[in-house]
Protein backbone atom coordinates (compact mmCIF):
# COMPACT_ATOMS: atom_id res chain seq x y z
CA UNK A 1 0.00 0.00 0.00
CA UNK A 2 0.96 3.71 -0.77
CA UNK A 3 0.16 6.76 0.54
CA UNK A 4 1.69 10.12 -1.06
CA UNK A 5 2.24 12.62 1.39
CA UNK A 6 1.86 16.60 -0.14
CA UNK A 7 3.18 17.61 3.89
CA UNK A 8 2.43 21.67 2.72
CA UNK A 9 -1.61 20.48 2.63
CA UNK A 10 -0.92 19.54 6.56
CA UNK A 11 -0.76 23.44 6.75
CA UNK A 12 -4.08 24.00 3.96
CA UNK A 13 -2.16 26.96 2.82
CA UNK A 14 -1.10 28.15 -0.56
CA UNK A 15 2.45 28.60 -1.61
CA UNK A 16 3.64 32.03 -0.95
CA UNK A 17 7.45 33.12 -1.25
CA UNK A 18 9.18 33.27 1.86
CA UNK A 19 11.14 36.55 2.99
CA UNK A 20 14.94 36.36 1.93
CA UNK A 21 16.36 36.01 5.78
CA UNK A 22 19.00 33.64 5.01
CA UNK A 23 18.73 32.05 8.50
CA UNK A 24 19.65 28.72 9.06
CA UNK A 25 19.27 25.59 11.58
CA UNK A 26 22.67 23.12 11.92
CA UNK A 27 22.17 19.57 13.67
CA UNK A 28 24.92 17.81 14.70
CA UNK A 29 25.69 14.38 15.74
CA UNK A 30 27.71 13.72 19.02
CA UNK A 31 28.07 9.91 18.95
CA UNK A 32 30.71 7.79 17.20
CA UNK A 33 27.15 5.85 14.84
CA UNK A 34 25.87 7.32 11.50
CA UNK A 35 22.46 8.59 12.85
CA UNK A 36 19.07 8.54 10.68
CA UNK A 37 16.26 9.58 12.85
CA UNK A 38 14.14 12.30 13.02
CA UNK A 39 14.58 16.03 14.64
CA UNK A 40 11.72 17.28 16.50
CA UNK A 41 11.19 21.28 16.87
CA UNK A 42 8.71 22.95 17.92
CA UNK A 43 6.60 24.21 15.21
CA UNK A 44 6.48 27.71 16.84
CA UNK A 45 10.26 28.14 17.07
CA UNK A 46 10.89 27.05 13.53
CA UNK A 47 8.02 29.35 12.14
CA UNK A 48 9.79 32.13 14.24
CA UNK A 49 13.01 31.51 13.21
CA UNK A 50 12.26 31.15 9.52
CA UNK A 51 9.88 34.33 9.38
CA UNK A 52 7.15 31.83 7.88
CA UNK A 53 3.83 33.85 8.12
CA UNK A 54 1.91 30.58 7.88
CA UNK A 55 3.62 29.76 4.04
CA UNK A 56 3.86 26.54 2.54
CA UNK A 57 7.39 26.00 2.86
CA UNK A 58 10.67 23.19 1.87
CA UNK A 59 13.47 22.35 3.97
CA UNK A 60 16.56 22.01 1.56
CA UNK A 61 20.63 22.10 2.15
CA UNK A 62 23.13 24.29 0.73
CA UNK A 63 22.55 22.30 -2.41
CA UNK A 64 19.17 22.60 -2.45
CA UNK A 65 18.51 19.13 -1.51
CA UNK A 66 14.97 18.10 0.30
CA UNK A 67 14.02 16.89 3.63
CA UNK A 68 11.28 15.16 4.09
CA UNK A 69 9.06 16.27 6.91
CA UNK A 70 6.10 15.75 9.27
CA UNK A 71 3.70 18.29 10.99
CA UNK A 72 3.38 16.87 14.02
CA UNK A 73 0.00 17.61 15.98
CA UNK A 74 0.14 15.19 18.91
CA UNK A 75 -4.22 14.90 18.46
CA UNK A 76 -4.48 19.04 19.23
CA UNK A 77 -5.90 21.19 16.31
CA UNK A 78 -2.75 22.93 15.44
CA UNK A 79 0.51 21.90 14.40
CA UNK A 80 2.96 21.51 17.43
CA UNK A 81 6.59 20.13 15.84
CA UNK A 82 8.06 19.89 13.00
CA UNK A 83 9.46 16.64 12.49
CA UNK A 84 12.64 16.35 10.01
CA UNK A 85 14.34 12.98 8.82
CA UNK A 86 18.07 13.27 9.20
CA UNK A 87 21.10 11.29 8.14
CA UNK A 88 24.31 12.56 9.86
CA UNK A 89 27.57 11.08 9.75
CA UNK A 90 29.51 10.28 13.29
CA UNK A 91 30.93 13.79 14.56
CA UNK A 92 29.26 15.17 11.99
CA UNK A 93 26.68 18.31 11.10
CA UNK A 94 24.19 19.39 8.78
CA UNK A 95 22.92 22.69 7.95
CA UNK A 96 19.29 23.82 6.54
CA UNK A 97 17.22 26.28 5.34
CA UNK A 98 13.55 26.98 4.25
CA UNK A 99 12.48 27.83 0.43
CA UNK A 100 9.17 28.86 -0.15
CA UNK A 101 8.57 26.65 -2.94
CA UNK A 102 5.78 23.52 -3.08
CA UNK A 103 7.72 20.02 -0.96
CA UNK A 104 7.76 16.63 -3.44
CA UNK A 105 5.01 14.40 -2.33
CA UNK A 106 6.16 10.90 -0.75
CA UNK A 107 5.16 7.47 0.21
CA UNK A 108 4.16 7.33 3.87
CA UNK A 109 6.72 5.47 6.24
CA UNK A 110 4.39 4.88 8.87
CA UNK A 111 0.67 3.92 8.88
CA UNK A 112 -1.87 2.58 11.77
CA UNK A 113 -5.69 1.78 12.22
CA UNK A 114 -8.18 -0.14 14.19
CA UNK A 115 -9.29 -3.34 12.71
CA UNK A 116 -12.97 -3.79 13.05
CA UNK A 117 -13.17 -7.13 10.77
CA UNK A 118 -10.64 -8.51 12.54
CA UNK A 119 -11.56 -8.99 16.04
CA UNK A 120 -11.02 -5.02 17.33
CA UNK A 121 -7.21 -5.60 16.46
CA UNK A 122 -5.25 -2.49 16.19
CA UNK A 123 -2.28 -2.75 14.07
CA UNK A 124 1.27 -0.39 12.90
CA UNK A 125 3.66 -0.12 11.06
CA UNK A 126 6.68 1.57 9.76
CA UNK A 127 9.11 0.67 6.78
CA UNK A 128 10.42 -1.83 8.37
CA UNK A 129 8.39 -3.48 10.67
CA UNK A 130 5.08 -4.26 11.86
CA UNK A 131 2.64 -4.81 14.63
CA UNK A 132 -0.49 -5.34 16.43
CA UNK A 133 -2.36 -5.18 20.07
CA UNK A 134 -5.48 -7.22 20.75
CA UNK A 135 -9.13 -5.88 21.18
CA UNK A 136 -12.30 -6.42 23.30
CA UNK A 137 -13.46 -8.91 20.53
CA UNK A 138 -10.52 -11.83 20.74
CA UNK A 139 -10.82 -11.73 24.78
CA UNK A 140 -11.70 -14.69 26.27
CA UNK A 141 -12.00 -16.66 22.96
CA UNK A 142 -10.03 -19.66 21.85
CA UNK A 143 -7.60 -17.30 19.79
CA UNK A 144 -7.06 -14.88 22.91
CA UNK A 145 -3.73 -13.64 23.54
CA UNK A 146 -2.04 -11.14 25.46
CA UNK A 147 0.67 -9.10 24.71
CA UNK A 148 1.97 -7.14 21.44
CA UNK A 149 2.39 -9.19 18.13
CA UNK A 150 5.08 -8.86 15.92
CA UNK A 151 4.70 -8.97 11.87
CA UNK A 152 7.75 -10.12 10.15
CA UNK A 153 8.05 -7.87 7.33
CA UNK A 154 10.92 -8.20 4.47
CA UNK A 155 9.48 -5.04 2.52
CA UNK A 156 9.67 -1.33 2.98
CA UNK A 157 5.91 -1.43 1.77
CA UNK A 158 3.25 -0.88 4.00
CA UNK A 159 1.51 -3.98 4.04
CA UNK A 160 -1.73 -3.60 7.28
CA UNK A 161 -4.21 -3.02 5.04
CA UNK A 162 -2.97 -5.83 2.34
CA UNK A 163 -2.54 -8.30 4.53
CA UNK A 164 -6.37 -7.96 6.45
CA UNK A 165 -7.59 -7.61 3.34
CA UNK A 166 -6.39 -11.12 2.24
CA UNK A 167 -6.41 -12.26 5.52
CA UNK A 168 -3.29 -14.69 4.09
CA UNK A 169 -0.29 -13.48 6.06
CA UNK A 170 0.33 -16.83 8.29
CA UNK A 171 2.22 -17.62 4.73
CA UNK A 172 5.36 -15.61 3.32
CA UNK A 173 4.61 -14.64 -0.44
CA UNK A 174 7.22 -12.53 -0.94
CA UNK A 175 6.73 -9.69 1.92
CA UNK A 176 7.30 -11.57 5.06
CA UNK A 177 4.32 -12.86 7.41
CA UNK A 178 2.74 -13.31 11.02
CA UNK A 179 4.34 -16.28 12.36
CA UNK A 180 5.52 -14.75 15.98
CA UNK A 181 3.48 -16.65 18.88
CA UNK A 182 2.24 -14.47 21.35
CA UNK A 183 0.12 -16.52 23.61
CA UNK A 184 -0.30 -15.78 27.26
CA UNK A 185 2.95 -13.93 27.23
CA UNK A 186 3.45 -10.13 26.78
CA UNK A 187 4.65 -11.28 22.98
CA UNK A 188 6.99 -8.08 21.91
CA UNK A 189 7.21 -5.80 25.25
CA UNK A 190 3.99 -4.92 26.69
CA UNK A 191 3.81 -4.13 30.61
CA UNK A 192 1.20 -5.46 32.81
CA UNK A 193 0.73 -4.96 36.56
CA UNK A 194 2.48 -7.25 38.94
CA UNK A 195 0.87 -8.55 42.32
CA UNK A 196 2.71 -11.14 44.50
CA UNK A 197 5.56 -11.84 42.19
CA UNK A 198 2.74 -13.04 39.98
CA UNK A 199 2.17 -11.17 36.03
CA UNK A 200 -1.60 -10.33 36.05
CA UNK A 201 -2.92 -9.17 32.51
CA UNK A 202 -5.80 -6.74 32.48
CA UNK A 203 -8.42 -6.51 30.21
CA UNK A 204 -7.80 -5.60 26.36
CA UNK A 205 -7.68 -2.09 25.44
CA UNK A 206 -11.23 -0.48 24.86
CA UNK A 207 -10.77 2.79 23.25
CA UNK A 208 -8.03 4.21 20.47
CA UNK A 209 -7.33 7.26 19.88
CA UNK A 210 -4.54 8.14 16.45
CA UNK A 211 -2.26 11.41 17.71
CA UNK A 212 -0.71 11.40 14.17
CA UNK A 213 -0.40 8.84 11.14
CA UNK A 214 2.40 9.40 9.54
CA UNK A 215 4.10 10.20 6.76
CA UNK A 216 7.31 9.43 9.29
CA UNK A 217 6.12 9.21 12.76
CA UNK A 218 2.66 7.59 14.17
CA UNK A 219 1.54 8.15 17.54
CA UNK A 220 -2.15 6.92 18.97
CA UNK A 221 -3.45 5.69 22.27
CA UNK A 222 -4.92 2.23 23.78
CA UNK A 223 -6.82 3.03 26.58
CA UNK A 224 -8.31 0.31 28.75
CA UNK A 225 -11.13 0.60 30.59
CA UNK A 226 -10.94 0.69 34.59
CA UNK A 227 -10.71 -2.55 36.21
CA UNK A 228 -10.66 -4.23 39.36
CA UNK A 229 -7.49 -6.10 39.91
CA UNK A 230 -6.11 -7.74 42.60
CA UNK A 231 -8.06 -5.61 45.12
CA UNK A 232 -6.77 -2.62 43.25
CA UNK A 233 -8.75 -0.32 41.05
CA UNK A 234 -6.77 0.24 38.28
CA UNK A 235 -6.60 2.46 34.41
CA UNK A 236 -4.17 1.74 31.86
CA UNK A 237 -3.26 4.00 28.70
CA UNK A 238 -0.74 3.34 26.62
CA UNK A 239 0.76 5.75 24.02
CA UNK A 240 3.07 4.10 21.68
CA UNK A 241 4.80 5.84 18.71
CA UNK A 242 6.93 4.25 15.81
CA UNK A 243 9.33 6.25 13.71
CA UNK A 244 10.35 5.52 9.94
CA UNK A 245 13.23 3.30 10.03
CA UNK A 246 13.21 2.26 13.42
CA UNK A 247 13.19 -1.31 14.75
CA UNK A 248 11.85 -0.05 18.06
CA UNK A 249 9.02 1.83 19.39
CA UNK A 250 8.40 4.33 22.06
CA UNK A 251 5.85 3.34 24.50
CA UNK A 252 4.45 5.34 27.35
CA UNK A 253 2.57 3.17 30.23
CA UNK A 254 0.48 4.56 32.45
CA UNK A 255 -1.52 3.51 34.98
CA UNK A 256 -3.84 5.60 37.03
CA UNK A 257 -4.19 3.68 40.91
CA UNK A 258 -7.48 4.98 42.91
CA UNK A 259 -5.84 2.58 45.50
CA UNK A 260 -2.48 3.23 46.03
CA UNK A 261 0.02 5.77 44.91
CA UNK A 262 2.22 3.27 42.86
CA UNK A 263 1.73 -0.08 41.19
CA UNK A 264 4.10 -3.21 40.49
CA UNK A 265 4.43 -3.77 37.07
CA UNK A 266 6.72 -6.10 34.70
CA UNK A 267 7.69 -5.32 31.41
CA UNK A 268 8.04 -8.83 29.62
CA UNK A 269 9.10 -10.47 25.95
CA UNK A 270 8.05 -14.12 25.29
CA UNK A 271 10.23 -16.80 25.68
CA UNK A 272 10.39 -19.88 23.46
CA UNK A 273 11.68 -23.63 24.49
CA UNK A 274 15.29 -23.78 24.38
CA UNK A 275 18.55 -25.01 26.88
CA UNK A 276 20.67 -22.14 25.94
CA UNK A 277 18.67 -18.91 24.89
CA UNK A 278 20.27 -15.92 23.46
CA UNK A 279 19.71 -13.05 26.01
CA UNK A 280 21.47 -9.97 26.70
CA UNK A 281 20.40 -8.84 30.25
CA UNK A 282 22.16 -5.17 30.86
CA UNK A 283 20.53 -4.29 33.89
CA UNK A 284 23.07 -1.03 33.99
CA UNK A 285 22.14 0.39 30.74
CA UNK A 286 18.78 -1.30 30.82
CA UNK A 287 18.59 -3.58 27.90
CA UNK A 288 16.83 -6.53 27.42
CA UNK A 289 17.57 -8.01 24.06
CA UNK A 290 16.60 -11.98 22.84
CA UNK A 291 17.46 -13.43 19.76
CA UNK A 292 15.09 -16.30 19.17
CA UNK A 293 15.67 -20.13 18.14
CA UNK A 294 15.46 -20.26 14.56
CA UNK A 295 11.97 -21.48 12.79
CA UNK A 296 13.19 -23.21 9.65
CA UNK A 297 15.25 -20.20 8.22
CA UNK A 298 12.83 -17.67 10.14
CA UNK A 299 14.57 -15.48 13.04
CA UNK A 300 13.10 -13.03 15.00
CA UNK A 301 15.26 -10.84 17.97
CA UNK A 302 12.82 -8.71 20.10
CA UNK A 303 14.12 -6.53 22.91
CA UNK A 304 13.51 -3.60 25.89
CA UNK A 305 15.38 -0.90 26.92
CA UNK A 306 14.36 0.66 30.13
CA UNK A 307 16.71 3.71 30.34
CA UNK A 308 17.10 5.48 33.29
CA UNK A 309 14.49 3.06 35.60
CA UNK A 310 15.50 0.52 38.48
CA UNK A 311 14.02 -2.79 37.94
CA UNK A 312 14.44 -6.76 39.16
CA UNK A 313 15.62 -9.13 36.00
CA UNK A 314 13.13 -12.61 35.94
CA UNK A 315 13.78 -15.26 34.03
CA UNK A 316 10.24 -16.84 34.06
CA UNK A 317 9.47 -20.78 31.79
CA UNK A 318 7.36 -18.65 29.57
CA UNK A 319 8.92 -15.11 29.31
CA UNK A 320 11.79 -12.71 30.42
CA UNK A 321 10.30 -10.43 32.96
CA UNK A 322 11.57 -7.06 34.10
CA UNK A 323 9.83 -5.80 37.15
CA UNK A 324 9.28 -2.24 38.02
CA UNK A 325 7.32 0.25 39.59
CA UNK A 326 4.70 2.73 38.28
CA UNK A 327 3.82 5.73 40.10
CA UNK A 328 0.45 7.58 39.61
CA UNK A 329 0.69 10.44 37.11
CA UNK A 330 4.34 9.31 36.05
CA UNK A 331 4.19 7.20 33.18
CA UNK A 332 6.74 4.54 32.41
CA UNK A 333 8.54 5.54 28.92
CA UNK A 334 10.27 2.54 27.61
CA UNK A 335 11.03 1.25 24.00
CA UNK A 336 10.49 -2.33 22.62
CA UNK A 337 10.89 -4.11 19.07
CA UNK A 338 11.76 -6.80 17.07
CA UNK A 339 13.75 -7.55 13.93
CA UNK A 340 12.85 -10.33 11.46
CA UNK A 341 16.53 -11.92 9.77
CA UNK A 342 15.08 -12.65 6.32
CA UNK A 343 14.36 -8.49 6.10
CA UNK A 344 18.29 -8.72 5.13
CA UNK A 345 19.43 -5.91 7.57
CA UNK A 346 19.64 -8.02 11.00
CA UNK A 347 20.61 -11.37 10.47
CA UNK A 348 22.31 -12.56 13.72
CA UNK A 349 22.43 -12.02 17.47
CA UNK A 350 25.74 -9.85 17.37
CA UNK A 351 23.88 -7.62 14.65
CA UNK A 352 21.11 -7.12 17.03
CA UNK A 353 22.66 -6.66 20.56
CA UNK A 354 24.68 -3.89 18.18
CA UNK A 355 21.46 -2.33 17.17
CA UNK A 356 20.02 -2.53 20.56
CA UNK A 357 22.92 -1.04 22.35
CA UNK A 358 23.70 2.21 19.50
CA UNK A 359 19.94 2.97 19.74
CA UNK A 360 20.50 3.09 23.83
CA UNK A 361 23.58 4.92 23.66
CA UNK A 362 22.30 6.95 21.15
CA UNK A 363 19.25 8.47 23.96
CA UNK A 364 22.14 9.43 25.78
CA UNK A 365 23.47 11.86 22.79
CA UNK A 366 20.82 13.58 21.08
CA UNK A 367 21.10 14.98 18.17
CA UNK A 368 21.89 18.65 19.04
CA UNK A 369 19.50 21.64 17.10
CA UNK A 370 21.48 25.43 16.76
CA UNK A 371 19.46 27.87 15.47
CA UNK A 372 21.64 30.87 13.21
CA UNK A 373 21.12 34.42 14.36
Amino acid sequence: MKKLFVLSLALGLSTVALSQNNKTITVSNPSASTRTELISIPYATFEKHFDLKGAVFTIVDKDQKEFAYQLEKLGKTTVQNVLIQVAIAPKSSLTFGVNGSKPTAFAAKTYARYIPERKDDFAWENDIAAFRAYGKALEGSSEDAQGFDFWAKRTNDLVIDEWYKTGDYHADHGKGLDYYSVGQTLGVGDATPFFGQEVVYHKHYRQYEVLDNGPLRTTFKLIHEPERVKGQQLQVEKTISLDAGSQLNKISYSIKNTTSGSTPVVVGIAKRKEEKPQVLNDEKNGILAYWEPAEGDKITGTAVILPGVKYVFKDSPKQFLLATTVKNNKPLIYFTGAAFNKAGKITSFDQWQSYVKTFRNNLDQPLTIKYSK
